[in-house]
């Protein structure tokens, strides 16, 4: 059975659903328990579960076959000529092929919220501005540099080319990299030039503590009548001394004054806080700290809080910590997300692995 949909051609064949976007590209590939996603660099990803969840980036040979296995499929089974047009008139090694990203990306997406995996890529800058969090490894291998708006526009036109109508998929815009949202007075450009190349969608974006609460609301309120609509602070704990470990500057509590700006210019928000980092020796102080936070953030039912399962990244200077970790961080989880849930708190998990673009 073929499901013909605006946006996207699905395929369902009993045990195996295949899904495209309208460039006619394969974005999900379900066969018999296994999942495979189709980065936007050509990358093949499968996701299976073999008593926990499982991930890896097939090898080349192997993502052309699957590639090869798709295209037979939809050769076979696919009626709708627009359709069928569409996606025959790709090749396992057209579709394996990075350079048309690598056109539009000068460096890697390196890590988006769940609730802007779908969103529109837009780099206003690359790297972050601090970059020196001990458990950070998404932004090592660039510098911070921010785009002029000639070169922000020249961006957006190679993303828009590299999509093509698999834009339809696609659901607001991410201004990127890691703290975008810290540029002062050059942002307002690049908001504009964001606004005219995808009119009419929301743009969403990190912001830390330290550069958030440099900001009035009135700077807010300005930026919200640009398009921003969703600002995601990491957060990570609302115990100071683990804040400080993880060399992350300022002080939890400042999240107070800063949300509550952020919210008095009716931006929605995302709250992110690593469960599990500081290992045993902080577990308890990070949770109940964090909690009574938490409890005190003018947070509504737009907003959400992020419970991320922490990963400790062997590249990092946090691993040379040597701290002892949470031998059970999923029921560390759970325990908080009961507790947040007894606040009247939206929460939804973030586990950085997940993330595709």
């Amino acid at each position: 059975m073929e499901l013909l949909r605006p946006e996207a051609t699905v395929l369902s064949l009993g045990d195996r659903v295949l899904s495209f976007d309208r460039e006619g590209r394969p974005y999900h590939y379900f066969r018999q328990g296994l999942t495979f996603k189709r980065a936007l660099d050509g990358s093949l990803h499968l996701r299976h579960r073999e008593g926990e969840r499982r991930r890896r980036r097939l090898a080349e040979g192997e993502a052309l076959e699957v590639y090869g296995e798709i295209l037979e499929l939809a050769d076979a089974h696919l009626q709708d000529p627009v359709r069928r047009a569409e996606v025959l008139r790709w090749t396992p090694e057209a579709l394996s092929d990075p350079t048309p990203y690598r056109r539009a990306y000068a460096w890697p997406v390196s890590i988006l919220p769940p609730d802007a995996y779908l969103s529109v890529v837009l780099q206003a800058t690359t790297g972050c501005t601090w970059n020196r969090c001990a458990f950070c490894s998404f932004y090592q291998d660039r510098p911070f540099r921010k785009r002029s708006p000639e070169a922000f526009r020249e961006h957006g036109e190679r993303v828009l080319e590299l999509l093509g109508r698999g834009r339809l998929l696609r659901r607001g815009v991410f201004l990127g990299d890691g703290n975008a949202l810290a540029l002062g007075e050059p942002l307002l450009s690049l908001l504009e030039e964001a606004r005219r190349a995808f009119p009419g969608e929301p743009i969403l974006g990190f912001l830390d503590l330290f550069t958030g609460l440099k900001k009035e609301v009135a700077w807010w309120e300005r930026l919200r009548t640009l398009g921003l609509r969703r600002v995601y602070i990491g957060l990570e704990t609302g115990h100071a001394p683990l804040l400080t470990l993880l060399n992350k500057p300022g002080h939890p509590r400042e999240a107070l004054p800063l949300v509550k700006a952020l919210k008095e210019a009716g931006l929605s928000l995302g709250v992110i806080l690593m469960v599990g980092a500081g290992g045993l020796a902080y577990a308890e102080a990070h949770r109940r700290e964090s909690l009574a936070l938490l409890a005190q953030l003018p947070l509504g039912k737009e907003d959400v809080v992020y419970l991320s399962p922490f990963q400790e990244e062997p590249s990092t200077p946090y691993a040379l910590l040597g701290l002892e970790p949470l031998p059970h961080v999923e029921a560390e989880l759970a325990a908080w997300a009961r507790e947040l849930r007894r606040l009247g708190l939206r929460v939804a998990r973030y586990d950085i692995r997940e993330f595709l673009y």
